[in-house]
C-alpha cells in the first residue's frame, strides 16, 4: 500500500505514495482533522476542491464510539458514507482521549475501563473492540489501542506501559490475522516515553509484528522540541524503508518540517483549525493574532493571492479582525480555510522540493523565514 518513490540526498526525508482503498495519497501528507466526522465548519467539497485537494482526514474512534455509536454507522455503511466524504480516512484507537478526557480510568491486562466524558457512563476499549469499532467506521487506516504515558514520567512507569502496549499489539495483530476486512490497513504505535532505548525496543518490536504502517507516538505531550525530535531520531530509522512513518497529534510548520528531515511521511493536527477559531492565522512569516488592534483598520489582505484560499481572496485584516471579534461565523470559517491552505499547500511545496532535491535548502530557507531568525541546515 506504500511506493517510496525518492529519497533526499542531504536528509532523510522521503517521497512516497499510498494507495488506500479510497485513493491514492502522495507523502509526505498532513491530515487535517474530522475527530467528529466533520472537518470543524468546512464542506467536504470544499476539502476536494483544487484549492485545498485534500487526500485524507483523521476521524477519531473514542468520539465516534460515543456519537454516533457503530449502531448508526453500520446502518449508514461507514463513515464514509455517513459523511460524503469519497476519499481516504485514518482513525485513531482512541486511547490518547481516554487517557486526556477520563478523569477516571483503570487500565488492565484486558483493556481501559473509563467513564464517558459526556455523561460518564462506564465503557471499555480493548485492543479488539477498538479494531472493531473501526471496521463499523470503515476507516481506511486503522490505528491500534496504546497507553501513551504522560510526560514526564519515570523509566519504571514508562517501561512497563510500554511492555503493555506491546502486549496489546500482539493481540491486534491476531485480530487483524483473523477478521481484517478488505480494505482496511493497520498501523502500530512507537512509544517508549523519552527514554531512548525504550524508543529502540518499541520500534523493533512492532517491526517483527509486521503492521502495514508505524506511528511515533507519545509526542507533543508537554515534552521539549528537542525531546520529541529525539524520539523520532530513534524510533523512524529502525522502521521499514517500504512502509509509512506517522508522527501523530503534531504540528507547528517547522516541526513538520524537521520531522520530515527525519524520514516521516504523514502528519495530523487540531491547530490549523482550531486556533482559526481562536483568530490566529499561519503565514509564511510566522502566525498573526487578526484580533490585534494593531489590524483594525489594516487593508492588508491576509496573504497573497496565491497563498491562501480563493475564497479569502480579497479581504482585509482589518475585515478579518471585525468578523472575528464579533463572533462571526464567516470570520472563523475564511481562517480555517486559509489555515488549512497553508498546511496544504506546504505539504506540496515539500513533495514539489523533494522531488527536485532541494529538500534541504527549501526547508532551511522556510523555517528561518517562519521564526524570524536564521537557521543553520
Amino acid at each position: 500500500m506504500f511506493t517510496l518513490l525518492k529519497t533526499d540526498s542531504q536528509t532523510a526525508a522521503r517521497r512516497g505514495r499510498m494507495a488506500l482503498a479510497h485513493g491514492e495519497v502522495e507523502t509526505p501528507t498532513f491530515m487535517p482533522v474530522g475527530t467528529k466526522g466533520t472537518v470543524k465548519s468546512v464542506h467536504p467539497q470544499e476539502l476536494i476542491d483544487p484549492a485545498l485537494d485534500c487526500r485524507i482526514i483523521l476521524g477519531n474512534t473514542y468520539h465516534l464510539n460515543l456519537r454516533p455509536g457503530t449502531e448508526v454507522l453500520d446502518e449508514f455503511g461507514g463513515l464514509h458514507n455517513f459523511m460524503q466524504w469519497e476519499r481516504p480516512i485514518l482513525t485513531d484507537s482512541g486511547g490518547y482521549q481516554v487517557f486526556s478526557l477520563s478523569k477516571l480510568r483503570k487500565i488492565t491486562e484486558e483493556g481501559v475501563r473509563f467513564q464517558s466524558h459526556i455523561d460518564g457512563s462506564p465503557l471499555s476499549l480493548t485492543p479488539e473492540s477498538v479494531l472493531e469499532i473501526q471496521r463499523s467506521i470503515g476507516s481506511d487506516i486503522c490505528m491500534i489501542l496504546d497507553e501513551c504515558p504522560p510526560y514526564p514520567c519515570e523509566r519504571d512507569y514508562a517501561a512497563n506501559s510500554l511492555a503493555l502496549t506491546q502486549r496489546w499489539a500482539e493481540r491486534a495483530r491476531d485480530w487483524v490475522e483473523s477478521h481484517r476486512p478488505p480494505g482496511q490497513h493497520y498501523f502500530g504505535i512507537v512509544q517508549g516515553g523519552c527514554y531512548a532505548d525504550l524508543r529502540e525496543k518499541a520500534a523493533k518490536d512492532l517491526v517483527d509484528l509486521d503492521f502495514d504502517g508505524y506511528a511515533i507516538g507519545g509526542l507533543s505531550v508537554g515534552e521539549p522540541v528537542p525531546e520529541m525530535l529525539k524520539a523520532a531520531d530513534v524510533a523512524a530509522p529502525i522502521l521499514p524503508v517500504n512502509k509509512p512513518r506517522y508522527a501523530m497529534g503534531l504540528g507547528q510548520p517547522d516541526q513538520l518540517l524537521e520531522l520530515i528531515s527525519r524520514g516521516i511521511d504523514m502528519f495530523d493536527c487540531v491547530l490549523p483549525t482550531r486556533v482559526a477559531r481562536n483568530g490566529t492565522a499561519y503565514t509564511a512569516d510566522g502566525t498573526i493574532n487578526i484580533k490585534n488592534a494593531k489590524w483594525e483598520k489594516s487593508q492588508e489582505l491576509l496573504a497573497p493571492t496565491g497563498e491562501t484560499h480563493p475564497l479569502c481572496d480579497g479581504f482585509t485584516r482589518g475585515y478579518l479582525r471585525h468578523l472575528i471579534k464579533n463572533d462571526e461565523i464567516l470570520g472563523l470559517r475564511l481562517l480555517t480555510l486559509h489555515n488549512l491552505t497553508f498546511y496544504l499547500h506546504l505539504m506540496k511545496q515539500v513533495r514539489h522540493a523533494i522531488d527536485g532535491g532541494t529538500f534541504a535548502d527549501f526547508k532551511v530557507d522556510f523555517i528561518s523565514r517562519y521564526r524570524g531568525e536564521k537557521v543553520d541546515a
